[in-house]
């Protein structure tokens, strides 16, 4: 009855997000305010009726509801309670449902929050993600319903994908559809703000916190994959280039972009086409992964479904908005005119520019990878693949360029930079550059990539302390902490925009030390056996056995010694009853240095086994570079408004007069 009660639930807000696009339509050209105000309170009932679904679907994994379809392929009896309350985002069809949820959710704050503020754009915000929702609900309803009986109801389910029954699995897919579904909030605003001519500074300044909210949550989700990847699947590594991280990826890309081009926006009105089309374009790459992972046209670790007449209908549903947002923009174009031109090369508003350009010429990069080996399969039915080799090939280099503008970027100025400042402040960052080189070749880092890398990373450094520095010494009247302390809070989104590079210059060091440096050993030991690898001793103790809710394992038990110090490493090949694919938990013992990473294989013959294990250096500073990359983002969502509301016409619930 409860799972039939949420269908319901679900088909009333279908109809509701019809009627929130189509009465506020109506009202818009009738300039009726009783209608637009039906359409508010049609979305806000709408996410109340998908929250009794989403309830619907969960209690019924929670009770062991196995007439539910759903819930008898993606859950047991055996699945502890952690993973049956989450396993709604463990298959294709929850996964939708949640999407469709959090966009009524993120529907319901905008409206509620910019209700009273944008009276000229909410009317055809709300058009816009009623008619978004509408179709997203016609995929659940239609296509890849949650809500299905199963008769008879089997005894117990399938279980969950043994993949899924990790922490890292819990928490990753649920950022990544926060950050998809985040950047529908700008996009609605910048359709907006073209369909009623008002393409100026207001639509950014309404959403600079929704893109900031997207940006660090994709962050946080992909980041999340990259540690699943790194201590599930044990091949030592934590990005393999795999299409389905592409996807991920590449809207990152383009917000990276679009967060940095606002700026220029903001502050010289330049880039005002630009920022429409990278808000446009990252919000059709967040369709487009969902493309990806769900239509079952490729091949990945990280997806869970395979269902082409789904694929086609995302696909179809994707070509729909993009014509309609591109179009409009092109209908538009001589609303964003703009006098204003870049007055000078070396300029603030330049160095933006070339980081935009790379951004997005990076974007196409893996655009390109992944969607490559797609179309030759569908041409010539003949299997290609994209792999590492490419993407380090051409993708690196960029980053590289991306990394000096990110230096650059402090030590020049808006409109023109001035020769007097360049010679005062670009001395000590190129000094700080040469050390580098010199601290790589003391390191024996003999790759030229790694080399730069290092000299770029204190570059970075350098301009962004000597930029720090020169504003504390212009508060030189206070005591250093007090003025450090203002100069932060006067400023937050300048300064968390710092701590952010600032991770990512970490990060780099991460990249360097676990790419170049690893060490890798293939053999196999007996009980007893020690290995040496680096300054660690490795004995295996003894093989056993371990067992916990709804798996068995063949466990290792290590005793690894550095110098005085020891600690005990478990190894495991995890087997899920009922289902046959074994998975790996490696042993991983993790310091500021680097990380002892050991994998277990399979029996050679009696007490003989083989193992993997690496040495990773460096990897812990990739988890805490993004852990301040997302403090960064936290702090500069602190910033309040530069400007109050642009609104021009105060009329009643958002109708021109």
């Amino acid at each position: 009855m409860w799972i039939e009660l949420g269908h319901f639930a679900a088909i009333l807000a279908f109809l509701l997000c019809i009627t929130q696009s189509g009465v506020t339509l109506l009202g818009i050209y009738r300039s009726q305010p009783v209608w637009v105000r039906i359409g508010k309170q049609a979305s806000m009932v709408a996410f109340l009726l998908l929250t009794l679904a989403v309830g619907t679907v969960v209690a019924a994994f929670l009770t062991h509801d196995f007439s539910v379809r759903y819930v008898a392929e993606h859950a047991s009896l055996e699945l502890p309670v952690f993973y049956l309350a989450t396993a709604l985002w463990g298959g294709h069809e929850g996964s939708l449902l949640f999407w469709a949820w959090l966009l009524a959710l993120f529907n319901a704050i905008a409206i509620w929050r910019h209700w009273s503020s944008h009276t000229r754009s909410l009317p055809w915000i709300l058009v816009i993600l009623g008619a978004m929702l509408a179709g997203f609900l016609v995929l659940i309803l239609f296509l890849s319903s949650p809500f299905d009986r199963l008769i008879p109801p089997p005894g117990n389910g399938r279980d969950l994908n043994p993949m899924l029954q990790d922490p890292g699995m819990v928490f990753h897919p649920p950022f990544l559809y926060m950050g998809y579904v985040g950047f529908a909030i700008p996009y609605a605003f910048a359709m907006a703000a073209l369909i009623t001519g008002q393409a100026g500074d207001e639509w950014i300044l309404a959403t600079r916190r929704w893109t900031l909210f997207a940006w660090v949550t994709l962050t946080i989700g992909i980041v999340f994959g990259a540690y699943w990847a790194y201590y599930v699947l044990g091949w030592g590594g934590y990005w393999a280039w795999d299409p389905v991280e592409n996807a991920s990826f590449m809207p990152w890309l383009t917000a990276t972009a679009f967060l940095h081009s606002v700026m220029v926006q903001e502050r010289r009105g330049l880039f005002k086409t630009w920022n429409l089309f990278l808000i446009i374009t990252t919000f059709a790459l967040s369709l487009l992964g969902t493309f990806l992972v769900r239509s079952g046209v490729l091949s990945s670790v990280h997806a869970f479904a395979s269902d082409p007449s789904r694929g086609v209908y995302i696909l179809v549903f994707m070509s729909i908005l993009l014509l309609f947002s591109f179009g409009v923009l092109v209908l538009r174009a001589e609303l964003l005119r703009n006098p204003i031109q870049l007055e000078s090369l070396l300029s603030k508003e330049s160095a933006f520019l070339f980081n935009n350009l790379l951004l997005v010429t990076a974007a196409l990069t893996v655009l390109l990878g992944t969607l490559y080996p797609l179309a030759v399969e569908t041409l010539s039915a003949t299997k290609v693949s994209v792999g590492p080799p490419y993407y380090n090939k051409v993708f690196i280099p960029i980053m590289l360029g991306i990394l000096l503008l990110m230096g650059i970027g402090p030590l020049i100025s808006w409109r023109r930079a001035l020769p007097a400042r360049l010679k005062r402040d670009f001395p000590i960052p190129v000094g700080l550059a040469l050390v580098g080189v010199l601290l790589a070749v003391l390191l024996d880092i003999s790759h030229p990539y790694g080399v730069v890398t290092v000299a770029l990373m204190l570059f970075v450094v350098g301009s962004h302390s000597l930029d720090l520095w020169r504003g504390v010494q212009a508060r030189a009247s206070m005591a250093f902490w007090h003025a450090l302390r203002a100069l932060l809070a006067r400023n937050k989104r300048r300064y968390g925009g710092l701590m952010v590079h600032l991770g990512i210059v970490m990060m780099c060091g991460g990249f360097i030390g676990s790419g170049l440096f690893q060490q890798e050993l293939d053999l196999t030991l007996a009980p007893g056996d020690s290995v040496q690898l680096g300054r660690w001793t490795v004995t295996l103790e003894r093989m056993g056995e371990a067992a916990k809710y709804n798996w068995t394992a063949v466990e290792a038990t290590f005793r690894a010694q550095n110098g005085q110090s020891s600690v005990i490493m478990k190894a495991q090949k995890r087997n899920y009853g009922k289902r046959s694919q074994p998975i790996t938990e490696a042993a991983i013992h993790t310091t500021w240095r680097e990380d002892l990473y050991i994998v277990l294989g399979d029996p050679v013959k009696e007490n003989l086994w083989n193992f993997r294990i690496y040495r990773n250096p460096l990897v812990a500073w990739l988890w805490w570079g993004a852990a301040m990359m997302v403090c960064g983002v936290i702090f500069a969502m602190l910033q309040g408004r530069r400007s109050a509301s642009f609104t021009s016409s105060p009329s009643p619930d958002g109708v021109q007069p």
